[in-house]
């Protein structure tokens, strides 16, 4: 049997433990190899044996999460996946987190309906994936067991949200440009990267990052504050503009429409598409319907395939297309894909993005 990824659980909560441990555990591909209640635990706990990730909370006795992830980093790095409370504190502090070197961030699970479970058990599984899958893992090959052992849903396409559909060529005379991007693990530390080197008189840029619930507000508040454009969490009916980019609100989809020469956004409550909400794809698919030709669309770092499809939908209209390449992404797995189906015009490093972007706009 191939090796699995092995996955400790820090959570003062003896409950969430338990269920973090029913989750993952449950898992084919997943082995959890302990719990701890608390990060001196946890510490004595990989003395003995090594992770290949760590969930860890935010908010517990002893040591905060903050402090123990700090000292992973600094001291043996392992691929952390933050699992934290919506709490105004707590999202907060989870940015830090993700500031700090954590691969991923997920709300942790509620009991509420059977839906919102299965969506958060999908979501946490996949964040210990695609931790293990980071450049920051420290057995980058890990040979998983075949996804056939394992009864998942049917994955949907944006077609669960959005209808596939030619761009009217009326809806393309404008000369206005659009800036898409979708972006996934890795996500949050390359979109500061992208943003800071924006101009403020850039063109109006659309996100796709997928993050929690209340997070992504953090998340924009704290880009908005090192940018020289504004950054913030998209609301409904938000108008495009230079200078200006909108993050999806997350466990929302982001579609992008138009009314005349002006560019808004709509926010979209629809299932997951590609196991995700927002879902790159539902932005990319909207976007080569109602901008075509005067999109400019990025992917960056990320696992799966979300995008892939959408970037071929856009560069199909004629508009342009950058996938971070493989030297920069945490995990090259989206851009991966969209270089596979053929969607991408160009493939660059992560700091040269933003100046083709602004070259492509004219």
């Amino acid at each position: 049997m191939d090796r699995k990824i092995k996955v400790l659980i820090v959570d003062d909560s003896a409950i969430v433990r338990q269920t973090l441990a029913d989750i993952l555990g449950t898992d084919p591909m997943i082995e959890v190899i302990g719990v701890a209640a608390d990060p001196y635990f946890a510490a004595k706990k990989i003395v003995h044996e090594v992770p290949d990730v760590i969930t860890l909370d935010i908010e517990m006795p002893k040591m905060d999460g903050l402090t123990f992830l700090k000292k992973i980093m600094t001291q043996h790095p392992i691929p952390v996946v933050i699992i934290s409370s919506l709490t105004a504190a707590g999202t907060e502090t989870g940015i830090k987190a993700l500031e700090l070197g954590a691969v991923e961030i997920v709300t942790k699970p509620k009991l509420s309906t059977k839906e919102f479970f299965e969506e958060s058990r999908i979501r946490i599984r996949d964040a210990v994936k695609a931790a293990a899958e980071s450049k920051l893992s420290r057995k980058k090959a890990i040979k998983y067991i075949s996804t056939s052992q394992i009864e998942i849903k049917p994955k949907l396409s944006a077609d669960a949200v959005l209808p596939k559909s030619t761009p009217s060529t009326s809806m393309i005379k404008t000369t206005q440009k659009v800036v898409v991007v979708g972006a996934s693990t890795g996500g949050t530390e390359a979109l500061r990267v992208f943003l800071e080197a924006m101009p403020a008189d850039s063109p109006g840029i659309v996100i796709a990052q997928h993050m929690p619930e209340q997070f992504t507000r953090s998340f924009a508040e704290r880009l908005d504050q090192l940018c020289s454009i504004s950054v913030k969490e998209a609301a409904n009916n938000d108008t495009v503009i230079r200078g200006r980019a909108l993050i999806a609100p997350g466990n929302h989809h982001l579609i992008l429409k138009r009314s005349g020469a002006r560019y808004f956004v709509e926010i979209n409550d629809g299932p997951l598409v590609n196991r995700h909400r927002p879902s790159v794809d539902v932005l990319f698919r909207s976007t080569a319907k109602y901008a075509g030709k005067n999109a400019i669309g990025v992917i960056m770092t990320g696992m799966g395939d979300d995008g892939a499809k959408g970037m071929l939908e856009l560069n199909e209209t004629g508009a342009h297309t950058i996938a971070q390449d493989e030297k920069t992404c945490i995990v090259f797995g989206m851009p991966k894909e969209a270089i596979k189906l053929g969607g991408v015009e160009y493939t660059l490093p992560l700091n040269d993005i933003a100046s083709k972007v602004l070259k492509l706009q004219y």
